[in-house]
Formats: structure tokens, C-alpha cells, sequence
């Protein structure tokens, strides 16, 4: 039987993408070109629609080591770009290039939470200091949150010498420890830039004045309890008298547990019944967020579990004793700041939900079990 052109497309496109596939595999088996290569050979195998663990199996590169590498190379490709849009490269971005083509992953990666052109100020910074990857964590933290600062310390400039000496400052003010303080101290005279930082530092060495840290606020979580608090959120099909057709068309609702996150089979997006508290009915605009409760700002101790944060769009006030969500390169996330930061706040968090803890939940729906 001769084969129709339009399967014989699909037969070829497949075989391509399969020696495609192949031949990234062996590139990473046989570590042929360097870890830029591999994080994008490693992204490209991803999206072909392996799994890490497949990956892995194949190739030797652990998961958490394809994850480095990939993000490593995004930065790397991004600090690239962006010279590209200059239609030069200035000598110091070549001297990063050339530092971070063999090797370095794992300081580039670090690198993940910064904007473009914060990048290229760290990574200039990191080679001219030759620093290592403990080094550059700090640098990027510390860049990224003098950035949210909505005035520049006294003292101190916005060159990233001065960032990190700021940052090195600000801790030590906060240590008891003498011989951690003064390392701190020691750190920020190497790296600051101006003669003005590093007399905000040599103040410190006389004055041994401890500044209490701001602990983060407690998380507001809370835990469903009762059975009368998991509400069931029904179709309303409206008032008879009705026509057979309209009662028909109402969807199937599904529920996703642990929280009876409502689905419309047919429809899109998808809705949660949250009890009515006092917190929650004096929201203006609220939606709801899913995370795992490992990954919070302040992680909640015990068994990881899939928890429900509350969020308020309409209270964008800075507070405090409040946790935020704000935009992190395209992303949400949700953060606490000890002072009002310079970016804008997308909303507050009202409340973090955990789901109510069933050991059997079948039980629940024989009647004669419950009342015995």
C-alpha cells in the first residue's frame, strides 16, 4: 500500500527529532563541548518531553546537576544577549565569558535571581574578585535586595562593591559573635568601592552596639478542623420551570482533593470554597494560590503538604508584620520585607490554609459508620 505524503512527513519529522534526541544523549554521555552546551542539551531533551530521571539514566547527570547546569546556562546565555544588543562586548564582559565558559555552573547559577543587567554587575564583579560560589550567593542576595531599598544608606553608593559591603555591614551590626563580626567587617573593606563605605565599616570596629535583627512575622495558618468547615460547591441550574436541555448542560463538577478545588468538565479555570471567617469575607479582592507548604517564605515544619495561601489583590500598603506577593522576573512569589521595598506589592496574604487531616476517607461518606 503506498504511503500518503502526510504520514510520511510525520515519519521523517519523528526520525528527526529521535536522532536529534540521540544525538544530544551522546553529547552528554561522552561530556563533549562544555557545561553551556549540556545545560541546553539537557533543556532541549526536557521539552522533547524526557524526564530528569530518564535523563539520568541515560547519561550520568544527576537530576540536581541538570538543573544547575541549565539555569547556569540561561544566565550565561542571557549576559550574552545582552551584549549582543550593544553589538559589542566590553572587555570585562569578555573576561566573564572566558571565566565562565569551562567551568562555573554552579556560581551562575546562583546568579538565577537577578534581572539581565544585575547579572552582568555581579558576574563583573565576581571575576574582578576572583570569588567563589559562597561568595557570589551573597552577592546576588545582596544585590538583589539593595535593589528594593527605595533610598541608598548613608554612606554607601549603588556600586556593587559598596552593595556587598552594605550587606556585610548591616550583619555585623547584627552579630553578638566578635570573631563573626569581624569577619563581616574584614569582608566589607575588601570589597567596597568608596572611602565613604569603608569608613561606615571602621566605625563598627569601635563601636560594638548590637542592632536586633527583625524577625520575619509568623506565618497566618490555619488548619481545617471540622467536617462543616469543607464545604461542597454545587451547580445551580436555576428555577422551574426549566427545559430538559438547560438541565442536561449543566457540567459535571469534579472535585481535587485535599481542598475540593471545584473543575467544570468543558469550562476553563477552576474555583475552591474557603469558610467564611471574618478575614476572609472583609477581603476586597481575594484569590487563591496553591503551594507546598516546604517552599513558604517561613517553611511550616512537619510533612510536606499542598496548603492553600489566601491572597488580598487589593491591600498593596507595605506593613511590616505582612507577607507580599510580588513579580520576580515574570514569576509570583511571595516574600516578607523588614522596610518598605522600591517595587510593587501585587497583594497581601491573609492567610495560609492547611488541608483537614483524614485518616480514612471513605468513611466519611458511610452514614451508619459515622453515627457508631
Amino acid at each position: 500500500m503506498t504511503e500518503t505524503p502526510q504520514n510520511s512527513t510525520n515519519e521523517q519529522q519523528k526520525s528527526t527529532n529521535q536522532v536529534d534526541a540521540e544525538n544530544l544523549i551522546g553529547l552528554l554521555r561522552r561530556k563533549e563541548s562544555n557545561w553551556v552546551e549540556w545545560g541546553n542539551a539537557c533543556a532541549a531533551l526536557q521539552k522533547a518531553g524526557y524526564t530528569s530521571q530518564q535523563i539520568f539514566e541515560a547519561t550520568g547527570f544527576e537530576p540536581v546537576q541538570q538543573n544547575q547546569v541549565i539555569v547556569g546556562s540561561q544566565v550565561y546565555t542571557s549576559i550574552v544577549n545582552a551584549n549582543i544588543k550593544e553589538n559589542a562586548l566590553s572587555p570585562s564582559i569578555t573576561n566573564v565569558l572566558s571565566r565562565f565558559e569551562r567551568t562555573g555552573s554552579d556560581i551562575l547559577y546562583e546568579l538565577r535571581i537577578l534581572t539581565q543587567e544585575q547579572r552582568i554587575i555581579a558576574s563583573e564583579f565576581i571575576v574582578a574578585h576572583n570569588l567563589d560560589v559562597d561568595d557570589a550567593k551573597d552577592v546576588a542576595k545582596a544585590i538583589k535586595d539593595f535593589a528594593r531599598m527605595k533610598t541608598i544608606p548613608e554612606g554607601f553608593s549603588d556600586a556593587p562593591g559598596d552593595i556587598v559591603a552594605y550587606q556585610c555591614w548591616k550583619q555585623a551590626r547584627q552579630q553578638n559573635d566578635l570573631q563573626h563580626r569581624s569577619r563581616l567587617i574584614a569582608k566589607g573593606l575588601k570589597l567596597a568601592d568608596s572611602q565613604t563605605a569603608r569608613k561606615q565599616l571602621e566605625q563598627l570596629l569601635t563601636d560594638f552596639t548590637v542592632v536586633s535583627q527583625r524577625a520575619a512575622p509568623r506565618l497566618p495558618v490555619y488548619r481545617l478542623e471540622q467536617e462543616e468547615e469543607l464545604p461542597r460547591i454545587l451547580p445551580v441550574v436555576g428555577k422551574l420551570p426549566l427545559n430538559t436541555e438547560d438541565f442536561k448542560a449543566v457540567p459535571i463538577v469534579e472535585e481535587v482533593e485535599p481542598f475540593r478545588i471545584v473543575k467544570f468538565s468543558g469550562g476553563a479555570g477552576a474555583w475552591v470554597a474557603i469558610p467564611g471567617w471574618r478575614v476572609v469575607m472583609q477581603a476586597e479582592d481575594p484569590v487563591v494560590l496553591i503551594e507546598n507548604s516546604d517552599r513558604l517564605p517561613t517553611p511550616i515544619p512537619g510533612t510536606t503538604e499542598e496548603v492553600l495561601l489566601i491572597i488580598d489583590r487589593s491591600q498593596r500598603q507595605w506593613h511590616e508584620d505582612g507577607y507580599f506577593i510580588v513579580d520576580q522576573d515574570g514569576q509570583i512569589v511571595m516574600q516578607w520585607f523588614d522596610q518598605e521595598p522600591n517595587i510593587p506589592l501585587l497583594g497581601r496574604a491573609l492567610l495560609v490554609l492547611r488541608p483537614k487531616k483524614i485518616l480514612d476517607q471513605e468513611i466519611i461518606k458511610d452514614l451508619w459508620q459515622v453515627e457508631e
